[in-house]
Order: C-alpha cells, then sequence, then structure tokens
C-alpha cells in the first residue's frame, strides 16, 4: 500500500498542511471550494508510482491556517505556492486543478510557464466568462443567513451531495473529511473569504496568459457539473487554445469527478503523468 504522508510546513508565518507519496519529477494538486487535500486521496496512490505527487491544503482549507485578516486575491495565493514550493524544494512540477484551485494554480502557471512540467485542468474556471452559477455563488457569500449556512459544515456537507451525480458516494464519513474543518466559526469566515477574493482582472490575466504554456497538457471533466454548468464550454475553449491535448468527458459525473469516478480520474492522471515529460 502507497505510503501517503501527513505533512506540515510553515510559509510567511503560516502553518500549511499537505499530503505526499511517492518520488521523482512533482506534481501538486489544487483543490478548490470547499474541499482540500483529501479530495486526493484516491490519485496519490497512482500518481507516486513515478511521480512525486503533492496535494497542498491551500489557505483558509482543510488543516492549512484558515486567516481572517488577509485578501484572498490572486497575490495573495501566488505568493503562498511560491513560498510553499520553495519550502518544499520544488522548482519545476507537474500541476492538476480543480474548481477554485484552477483560477489559483493557472493564474501561478502563466506567470511562471517555464516551471510547468506539465499540466491536468479538470472541473474549474479559466476565463473571465463565467456562468450563471458562478456569479449567484459569489453574491451568497456576502448575503447575512445564506453566507453563515453555506460555510457551516452542514452546508459544505450540502455542496459536497449538491456537486456528485452519485450522492451514495458522499458517505458520512467522506462528508466529514470536507466539513470537519468548518466546526470552528472563524474557520467559516476564512472560508467565505477565499470564495471571494480572485478578481475579474486576474481571470482575464489567465486567459491572455493560457497559450504561453507549451508544456503537455490534458483535459478531463465531468458532464454532469451542476456547480459549472458551462465546463463543457470551458473545455472545448481551452481545447482551442491546446490542440493537442487529449480530452475526457466522463458521462454520469459530477463536478466533484474525483469522488464521484474516484480510481478512473486517478488511472487518467496515472497515465498523463507518467509520460516522459520534456
Amino acid at each position: 500500500m502507497t505510503n501517503v504522508e501527513s505533512k506540515f510546513v510553515t510559509v510567511q508565518g503560516r502553518k500549511l498542511h499537505y499530503l505526499e507519496a511517492g518520488s521523482g519529477d512533482p506534481v501538486l494538486l489544487l483543490h478548490g471550494w470547499p474541499t482540500n487535500a483529501q479530495l486526493w486521496r484516491e490519485t496519490l496512490g497512482p500518481l507516486s508510482t513515478t511521480r512525486r505527487a503533492i496535494a497542498l491544503d491551500l489557505p483558509g482549507f482543510g488543516k492549512s491556517d484558515k486567516p481572517t485578516d488577509v485578501r484572498y486575491s490572486f497575490r495573495f495565493f501566488d505568493e503562498v505556492l511560491d513560498g510553499f514550493l520553495a519550502a518544499v524544494g520544488v522548482e519545476r512540477t507537474g500541476l492538476v486543478v480543480h474548481d477554485l484551485g484552477g483560477p489559483i494554480g493557472l493564474h501561478w502557471a502563466t506567470k511562471n510557464p517555464a516551471r510547468v512540467i506539465d499540466l491536468a485542468i479538470l472541473n474549474t474556471l479559466a476565463f473571465p466568462e463565467t456562468s450563471w452559477a458562478v456569479k449567484l455563488f459569489v453574491v451568497a457569500t456576502f448575503v447575512p443567513f445564506v453566507r453563515e449556512y453555506i460555510s457551516s459544515p452542514n452546508g459544505v456537507r450540502y455542496a459536497m451531495q449538491f456537486g456528485v451525480h452519485d450522492k451514495a458516494k458522499i458517505t458520512p464519513e467522506v462528508a466529514a473529511l470536507y466539513s470537519d474543518p468548518y466546526e470552528p466559526k472563524m474557520a467559516r469566515k476564512a472560508l467565505l473569504a477565499a470564495g471571494h477574493g480572485l478578481s475579474p482582472r486576474g481571470m482575464s490575466a489567465i486567459a491572455r496568459g493560457l497559450p504561453n504554456l507549451t508544456c503537455p497538457v490534458r483535459l478531463a471533466y465531468g458532464t454532469q457539473d451542476r456547480v459549472l454548468p458551462d465546463v463543457a464550454v470551458t473545455m472545448r475553449r481551452l481545447s482551442q487554445i491546446f490542440p493537442k491535448a487529449e480530452v475526457t468527458a466522463l458521462e454520469g459525473c459530477g463536478h466533484f469527478l474525483q469522488e464521484d469516478r474516484g480510481s478512473e480520474v486517478a488511472e487518467i492522471l496515472r497515465e498523463f503523468f507518467s509520460r516522459k515529460a520534456g
């Protein structure tokens, strides 16, 4: 059985938690809202057969610190990723992004294209044009009573159920992986702040910078995504930018494809990241 280690580092005075397995060229896996590194628990083992797989709890999530005195902006996350990679001794890395981790990771990647070995993009945002669902979510993070619910453990559990096609996959034990970090009320404030800190300007910068990425790219997504209902449009646009990228559309699979079809997603990523990178 693969040995997945739970580790902590301190970056800019804040504690960051991550899961790590394997050795070789690194691959950094970035989760989104409201998940954490546990989203990749089925992926780390297969990836670690040929690569050093690192799943980070972004600030505000999981077991990492959840500051309430910062703006969760693109600049903030760029500095976090730079500091984290330096702390774990990584210069160049593969990258897997999902949900909010998409804009965060892609913004960093477009600023550091020479540092990206290879890139996999799952259900996420990559362009400044957003769907009604995204706009509604951002508004909800500001509305009294609504914001208190969506950031509560019950709200997080509901979000996970809403985000999968097969609700049976979100057992009480799985839901707890994501909801338990938000038992403290201060943690919920950080979760809300992390949901609305990324600017439209930063999204536009991503769109401009994506064509500058020359690394191998893999696209995979769940087609029954109720969180990002325009994900197919996003993937088509990415396919035009990266015409050599293989695309897998997983039918009967929701936004949290790692929960809906964990072993299948893990195999897609294992096969891609085991190829000889440039």
